[in-house]
């Protein structure tokens, strides 16, 4: 079977537009999750993606409210979905969760979240 050159014009138009499939990581579950208030200071962040993540390419750190950062050591055992990072001791106040992540698209992305440690 043999398509008119129009027909392969429309046809690649059509592939064309519909593009490649979005795959890019969205954070669904968090914890500590995003605003809570807590009393003792976690010992491990765990971070749930909607889909699996790079983890050797990922990162993630927590910042204190004087933009003091610590970079974690980000696990790679574990779900395809999910980062585990241990967490050192942390100081009561405000601590802000960066976190970046290399999609299964090849997109990175990056996002953050703040909780509270109560004194």
């Amino acid at each position: 079977m043999t398509f008119s050159p129009r027909w392969r014009l429309v046809a690649g138009l059509v592939l064309a537009a519909a593009g490649p499939a979005s795959a890019h990581s969205l954070l669904l579950e968090s914890a500590p999750t995003a605003g809570v208030t807590l009393t003792t200071a976690p010992r491990e962040l765990m971070l749930r993606f909607n889909n699996r993540i790079e983890k050797s390419l990922s990162r993630v750190r927590v910042v204190d409210a004087g933009g003091i950062a610590r970079t974690l050591a980000v696990s790679v055992d574990g779900a395809a979905d999910r980062l585990i990072v241990p967490v050192p001791p942390l100081a009561p106040g405000r601590w802000r969760v960066e976190w970046q992540v290399l999609s299964v698209d090849g997109h990175v992305v990056a996002g953050r979240f703040e909780f509270q440690l109560a004194p």
